[in-house]
């Protein structure tokens, strides 16, 4: 890959040497992306330095010339793809955790590294693991309020964190984490040998307390513990190979299935899904017992430790302070040491804004706001109705910013291409997203187009319309898609910086028919020397999003009536 030499110096090699695998990756971090780290390369080589220090009697032994040769060679390997990458010598980081932390053998297995390529390996404290843990975590949403747990191979990290665009300031206890020798390799070992002496119950009466302790130890700041409160508990965020794990079984057994989102980050369960691990053990059992149920993302290995993770789990429950809904965070050691390279103001920035920022064809805050001017003041006579809350600033601009990215389509490829875009297109990759955002982008952008789609993707829009909690919201997809589609047709390259003069003005209030259900009146000011025939098509599809037929569920179904006003304005 050819690189300038300013985008070199933007590069960042992160090796993660962890306890069930090493993880290679090469991010830049160059403006205006930089809050999502784009990833340029990865890798993962399956060398577990944890299996390779237990021998088959359980004795801990070092870490073998057979294993060290493996690992060498991988980095041998990454090494050359760093000088293929142009990454500068001094961007490359190698750091290390439990596994190599706690090596019979240490000293001379980071050294024989360092003589093989030159890079030394840096041990991460058990307090520095945590902290970059927790970072990671910040790093995978837009916010984070809450409980953190990052399972490892060796060992688990608990911590709290509290993290908003608004602030641009990441909060977390002064200790940064507590660890604890939990990891799903650990458990799953401890488990064996305490199912094999009958001491199960005092395993889980000493992680329990372990769990508890760690948890007084944390010292979670008022706030808080004041906003759990009114959310009715805390949100848990997880992340680790042992959670991911956990999370992709659940998505499996999702009440909408086929799940319509493949990546783990950002997938939200219940309380009660979360601690159902009777189901989930039996998902993983059967997958070992049969090819035919494999569940997409989750190894044999994984699958192994699921009786350990969900005795974690169950330990968990009955520790903790109460836990509300968990969040699957993708974000681990590599996404937090980058993100810990961020300054505050970078940290604060909205991923899914920045992520789209580079799409649009002109400055989006004209068409922003045309959009956002398409809402009504106030509210509607039904509670349930929230649009308010749900189509807010960083989405309507996220929307804006996107807007035109397919206009270079084939008319017979723009809505599947729009609808695929989060998921399997330019977002796709994208770190730092929820599952609800992706789902509302998507289907935002879908109905930008007009909203048909071919019969191959007929079901794909059904199960993200799924995901949607309220209908309502889906009504006003309808209707914002149907905006979007005026506005561009009015400005088909987008609004030009420093534009002299508006070509377009829009304004929605409430109002009522004769029997006093609400109306939405949308007004619609076009220049003087436009004739309105040429966007009759586009005020006319504005006005079908009103029709009853055109409702959530039919005539009978969740929809509001809108009437469009059209006037001409001078310049």
């Amino acid at each position: 890959m050819a690189s300038s030499q300013s985008n070199q110096q933007h590069l960042q090699a992160i090796v993660d040497m962890g306890s069930n695998g090493i993880r290679f990756s090469i991010s830049s971090l160059q403006p205006p992306t930089a809050r999502i780290m784009p990833t340029l390369y990865q890798h993962r080589a399956g060398i577990s330095l944890y299996d390779a220090q237990y021998s088959a009697s359980g004795e801990r032994q070092p870490i073998d010339d057979q294993t060290t040769d493996a690992v060498v060679l991988a980095y041998r390997q990454f090494k050359r793809t760093c000088v293929d990458f142009g990454v500068p010598e001094e961007h490359i980081t190698v750091l290390a955790t439990e596994a190599t932390r706690t090596a019979i053998n240490s000293e001379a297995f980071r050294q024989q590294i360092k003589d093989a390529v030159g890079w030394e390996v840096t041990l991460m404290p058990k307090e520095l693991e945590g902290e970059v843990g927790a970072l990671g975590i910040a790093s995978s949403l837009p916010e984070v309020k809450g409980l953190v747990m990052d399972l490892g191979g060796g060992s688990t990290q608990l911590s709290w964190l509290a993290s908003s665009g608004v602030d641009a300031n990441v909060r977390m206890p002064e200790n940064g984490a507590v660890s604890l020798p939990y990891g799903a390799a650990a458990m799953s070992r401890r488990l064996a040998e305490a199912e094999k002496s009958g001491i199960v119950e005092a395993l889980k009466q000493e992680v329990k307390t372990a769990l508890k302790d760690a948890y007084e130890r944390l010292n979670t700041s008022e706030d808080l513990k004041k906003y759990a409160l009114r959310c009715g508990g805390y949100t848990l965020y997880l992340s680790g190979g042992g959670f991911r794990g956990w999370g992709y079984v659940l998505m499996s057994k999702h009440r909408v299935r086929p799940y319509p989102i493949p990546v783990i980050n950002g997938f939200k369960a219940s309380r009660q899904q979360f601690m159902d691990t009777e189901e989930v053990k039996d998902a993983a059992a059967a997958t070992l017992r049969n090819e035919d149920d494999e569940i997409f993302r989750v190894s044999d290995r994984r699958a192994s430790q699921v009786p350990a993770v969900a005795f974690l789990i169950n330990a968990l429950a009955e520790a903790l302070p109460d836990v509300a809904e968990v969040r699957f965070c993708q974000g681990g050691v590599r996404e937090g040491y980058l993100f810990r390279m961020l300054s505050p103001d970078v940290q604060a920035y909205h991923p899914l804004v920045v992520a789209t920022l580079p799409f649009s064809p002109t400055p989006s805050g004209p068409v922003m706001q045309l959009l956002k001017s398409a809402f009504p003041a106030g509210s509607t006579a039904s509670a349930q109705d929230d649009y308010k809350n749900t189509f807010t600033t960083e989405l309507v601009e996220s929307f804006a910013n996107l807007m035109y990215h397919h206009s270079s389509y084939s008319k017979d490829l723009q809505t599947s291409a729009a609808l695929r875009s989060t998921t399997s297109g330019s977002l796709a990759g994208v770190h730092g997203i929820l599952h609800e955002s992706r789902a509302l982008l998507a289907l935002l952008l879908c109905a930008r187009w007009g909203g048909d789609v071919p019969p191959t993707d007929q079901i794909f829009k059904s199960q993200l319309e799924k995901l949607v909690e309220s209908p309502w919201t889906l009504w006003w997809i309808q209707y914002l898609g149907a905006i979007a589609a005026l506005i561009a047709a009015v400005y088909p390259a987008g609004v030009a910086e420093g534009a002299q003069y508006a070509r377009l003005a829009l304004h929605a209030s409430w109002d009522a028919d004769e029997k006093g259900r609400p109306v939405l009146l949308t007004k619609v000011s076009l220049e003087d020397d436009a004739d309105t025939m040429v966007f009759e098509k586009e005020i006319k599809a504005v006005e079908k999003a009103g029709k009853k037929k055109n409702w959530i569920g039919g005539r009978d179904g969740i929809g509001h009536k809108v009437d469009v006003e059209v006037e001409m304005i001078s310049r």
